[in-house]
């Protein structure tokens, strides 16, 4: 099939209201065949069905029924650089041809070794080496199974919110409740958890102990997209150091330019101890990566067989598609310009909270932006009422106020501009 986006930086065009009927079809298709687990789908007779997507490039969205969006989500944070980037799509291709699958962890290829050394060329952590992982819940696993096990200590201070995946070890430390309760008996038993921004003396009490690991996300992503006090993560690193508890940071998100640096801890120079990153450094495909010291990786060294690992780990595919990914991240400079972008947006949206009385609060920094409502329900028909108007919007977080403009760092200014009139037409419909 030839594709239809020929273009990724489309306007809005909605040919169906959506969802339109292929995607309710679809929907229905999918309640019957799989798993209400992974299929969120509502459950409510009068909930609309998603719309469901055919196709996606750039910042465009293109659904089943023809209707064309601006995405304001890049897929999860997955789609930093915008969809199927041409770099990417020809680097896939060109590794397919050559080697489709490798042997994982027993037997390398050059890919992977190629982009191990790119990643720890622009590691934060110095001397660091790389763990790979296929998602970033498993980085996050790796993560705190490092700094356990070098540490010796089993306890673990987590922050609240935070979102670091629903795998089991990571699930102990995610903050929402409902994501954890059905599995508490069976979580990590050793976890701590503050306030994100507490106070020292908080923290200073809090790694007293049997604290071996400190995991924190520099800017809160997923659970409301919130900015630490200024000189709080460098407090936190410090503390860190006094105790001889480990800083683990979680970058899935933030990683890579979202905020306007390659990494959210260097906006105050922190140098974390292990570093978890994922999401935009596939281009698109699954890969995920734990940077840390080699003193502490040297805990994994062992005869035998890897005690963490798995089938698609450094995919052929995944690992070309990174290569090219970092490649456009650092000729476009898109650090530099999400942190120029999110400079000329505040003032706009820093007024919304006074010109739309269903906006509480808006706080973000370079291309990520938390737009907090007042009311589940506001938030819920904002996303709503932008979908009528062409444009993807999630809102989520503890109570599902706060939706999230992530759009892909190589988003075309005017149509950014036109996106946001959208969403103020939207907002003004409430």
């Amino acid at each position: 099939m030839t594709a239809q986006l020929t273009s990724g930086d489309l306007p809005p065009a909605i040919l169906v209201p959506p969802p339109g009927p292929r995607s309710r079809a679809l929907a229905e298709t999918l309640r019957r065949l799989e798993a209400p687990g992974i299929n969120t789908l509502p459950h409510a007779e009068d909930s609309d069905p998603p719309i469901a997507w055919l196709e996606a490039c750039g910042a465009n969205v293109l659904d089943v029924d023809g209707n064309v969006y601006v995405d304001l989500t890049s897929g999860f944070g997955a789609a930093a650089i915008g969809h199927r980037h041409p770099r990417v799509v020809a680097a896939v291709a060109e590794q397919g041809a050559r080697l489709l699958h490798g042997l994982s962890d027993v037997q390398p290829h050059l890919g992977r070794a190629a982009l191990a050394a790119r990643l720890v060329a622009l590691s934060p952590v110095p001397g660091a080496q790389v763990y790979f992982a296929v998602s970033g819940s498993e980085a996050v696993e790796i993560a705190l199974e490092t700094a356990l096990a070098a540490t010796g200590r089993p306890g673990i201070l987590a922050f609240d919110p935070a979102y670091h995946g629903l795998t089991l070890g990571a699930l102990a430390a995610t903050s929402r409740p409902e994501f954890r309760r059905p599995f508490t008996p069976y979580l990590h038993p050793h976890v701590r958890r503050l306030p994100f921004g507490a106070p020292r003396a908080e923290l200073a009490a809090a790694l007293e102990g049997e604290i071996g690991a400190v995991i924190v996300e520099p800017v809160v992503g997923r659970e409301g997209v919130l900015l630490p006090p200024p000189g709080w993560l460098t407090e936190l690193a410090g503390l860190c150091r006094e105790r001889s508890a480990l800083l683990v940071a979680d970058e899935i998100f933030t990683g890579f330019g979202r905020t306007g640096r390659r990494f959210a801890v260097e906006a105050e120079g922190v140098v974390p101890d292990l570093l978890c990153c994922g999401k935009a450094l596939g281009g698109g495909l699954p890969i995920a990566a734990v940077l840390a010291r080699r003193d502490l990786f040297a805990v994994w060294e062992r005869d035998g067989e890897a005690l963490h690992t798995a089938t698609f780990v450094a995919h052929p595919l995944a690992c070309a598609a990174a290569a090219a990914a970092l490649d456009v991240m650092d000729e476009e400079r898109l650090a530099e310009r999400a942190a120029a972008l999110g400079e000329a947006l505040a003032p706009r949206l820093a007024g919304w909270p006074g010109r739309y009385p269903a906006v509480a609060a808006v706080r973000g920094r370079g291309l990520l932006w938390g737009i907090e409502m007042r009311r589940r329900h506001e938030a819920a028909r904002w996303v709503g009422e932008a979908l009528r108007r062409g444009i993807l919007l999630l809102a989520g977080g503890p109570e599902g106020r706060v939706a999230q403009l992530v759009p892909p760092l190589t988003i075309a200014r005017p149509l950014l501009d036109l996106a946001l009139d959208r969403l103020e037409e939207a907002l003004a419909a409430l």
